[in-house]
C-alpha cells in the first residue's frame, strides 16, 4: 500500500505539554501544574449570556468574520485598553481561539522559503504552524540573563534577506517574560528598517503584574505591519469556549478570512454572544483573577528560591520558569521522576524549544492550596537529588 501520510506532518513532533497531562490524568492523588488553563469558572454573567443566547434560539451561523456586535466590542476594547484603533468590519476577524488566528495569519502571508523568526522558549504551536505554512522557522534563543526578552542585537543577528515575519510572544508562555515600552522601542526601528511583518501574540495581555501592557502595534509605523492576536481563554477563563481574534491591516485580514471561511466557516455562535458580555462587563472579573494570580506568582517564586533554584521573577502570564541545571538532570528527567516519585506534574522547558533545556514550566493557574502541597513535594524531591 502507498504511504498515506504526509512526510511534513510525520516530522512534526506532538506537543510536549500533553504528554504529562495525559499521564497525570490517570494518576491518583497527583497534582498537575502543567496545563495553562485558569482554575476559575467562567464568570456567571458571561455563562448566563451564553445560555440566554441558546434559549433565544441564536444557534445559526454568524458572518464568517464573526458577529458585527462582537467585532465592534473587540475594537472598543483594543482602543480603551491599548490605544489601538481598528475598523470592525475590515480589520478584525473572530477565530477559534488565538491558535487558529496564529495559524491562518501565517498561511495568509507565508510563501515557501520565507524565514519566520521565532523567539524561544515560546508557545508550542509557532514552530509547527510555520512549517505547515511552508515557511522556514528560524529560532532566536532568548537568554535568562536578559529576563528572556528579545534584544535588538539578537534580532539583528537573526535577520537575513529571506526574513519576512517576526513572531512576538509577549507576555510570554512559558517564561512569564514581558516587554515594556522601553524594551519594545529598542527593536521597533529594526523591524521597520528591515521591513518585517509582526505577529504579536498578546493572549496574556491582561495578565501583566508590572504595569500596563503595551502593544507593539501602538508604536508609530507598526500598526500597518502588525497582526495582533488575542482572545478570551486566559483573561476571562473561557478556554472551553474556544474564541479568539485577530486585528490588523485589511489586506491581510481579508486573506485570513478567506482561509477561515473554507476551513472553519465561523466561530461558535454561543461563544460569540458570551464574549460580547465579557468585553462589556468583565473588567472586574479580570482584575479579580489577575490579583489572585499575582499572589500565587509571588508565592511560587519565593518557594523556588527557598529551594535554592534560580528563578527570575516573571511579570506576565501565569507561569514561572525555574532553572534546575544545578541538579544534574535534564528537564525531561526531572519532570518524569517528579511525577513518578512525588505525583506532581510540571512541563520540561524543552517542550518550548531546545533552549528550554535546564528549565521547567510551572503554572500557577491553580489554587494556592494545591500550590502549597505541590511545592512541599517538589522541595522534598529537590533536596533528595541535591544530596546525591
Amino acid at each position: 500500500m502507498r504511504n498515506p501520510l504526509s512526510q511534513k506532518i510525520v516530522e512534526i513532533q506532538p506537543s510536549g505539554i500533553r504528554k504529562f497531562f495525559d499521564i497525570v490524568s490517570e494518576m491518583k492523588d497527583a497534582i498537575s501544574l502543567g496545563v495553562g488553563e485558569p482554575d476559575f469558572d467562567t464568570p456567571w454573567h458571561i455563562r448566563e449570556e451564553g445560555i440566554y443566547s441558546l434559549e433565544r434560539g441564536r444557534t445559526f451561523y454568524t458572518s464568517n468574520s464573526g458577529l458585527k456586535e462582537l467585532r465592534e466590542e473587540i475594537c472598543n476594547y483594543l482602543n480603551r485598553r491599548y490605544n489601538l484603533k481598528y475598523e470592525p468590519i475590515t480589520e478584525t476577524i473572530v477565530t477559534i481561539g488565538g491558535s487558529e488566528a496564529i495559524d491562518i495569519a501565517l498561511r495568509a502571508m507565508v510563501d515557501p522559503g520565507d524565514e519566520i523568526l521565532i523567539p524561544q522558549p515560546s508557545y508550542v504551536s509557532y514552530y509547527p504552524c510555520v512549517a505547515l505554512a511552508g515557511g522556514v522557522p528560524v529560532v532566536i534563543e532568548l537568554q535568562e540573563k536578559n529576563e528572556f526578552k528579545l534584544t535588538k542585537e539578537e534580532l539583528l543577528g537573526a535577520i537575513t534577506e529571506k526574513t519576512k515575519i517576526l513572531i512576538m510572544p509577549f507576555p510570554n508562555n512559558p517564561t512569564g517574560a514581558v516587554m515594556d515600552y522601553e524594551d519594545l522601542a529598542q527593536i521597533v526601528d529594526v523591524i521597520i528598517e528591515k521591513d518585517l511583518i509582526v505577529i504579536s501574540d498578546e493572549i496574556y495581555s491582561e495578565l501583566n503584574y508590572k504595569g500596563e501592557h503595551v502593544s507593539i502595534a501602538s508604536f508609530p509605523g507598526m500598526k500597518e505591519r502588525t497582526i495582533v492576536i488575542n482572545g478570551f481563554s486566559k483573561s476571562y477563563a473561557m478556554t472551553g469556549w474556544r474564541l479568539g481574534y485577530a486585528a490588523g491591516p485589511e489586506i491581510i485580514i481579508e486573506q485570513m478570512t478567506k482561509i477561515h471561511q473554507f476551513a472553519i466557516m465561523c466561530a461558535p455562535t454561543t461563544s460569540q454572544y458570551a464574549a460580547v458580555e465579557a468585553l462589556r462587563n468583565g473588567d472586574a472579573d479580570v482584575e479579580m483573577m489577575r490579583n489572585a494570580y499575582d499572589g500565587r506568582r509571588r508565592f511560587l517564586v519565593k518557594a523556588f528560591r527557598n529551594m535554592k533554584l534560580n528563578c527570575f521573577e516573571p511579570f506576565g502570564a501565569f507561569y514561572v520558569f525555574p532553572n534546575i541545571k544545578n541538579l544534574g538532570m535534564t528537564s525531561d528527567e526531572f519532570a518524569t521522576k517528579l511525577l513518578q516519585e512525588e505525583k506532581v506534574a510540571v512541563v520540561p522547558g524543552t517542550a518550548f524549544g531546545d533552549c528550554g533545556e535546564g528549565f521547567l514550566r510551572v503554572s500557577y493557574a491553580y489554587s494556592i492550596e494545591n500550590l502549597k502541597v505541590a511545592t512541599e513535594r517538589i522541595a522534598r524531591f529537590v533536596e533528595k537529588y541535591r544530596e546525591k
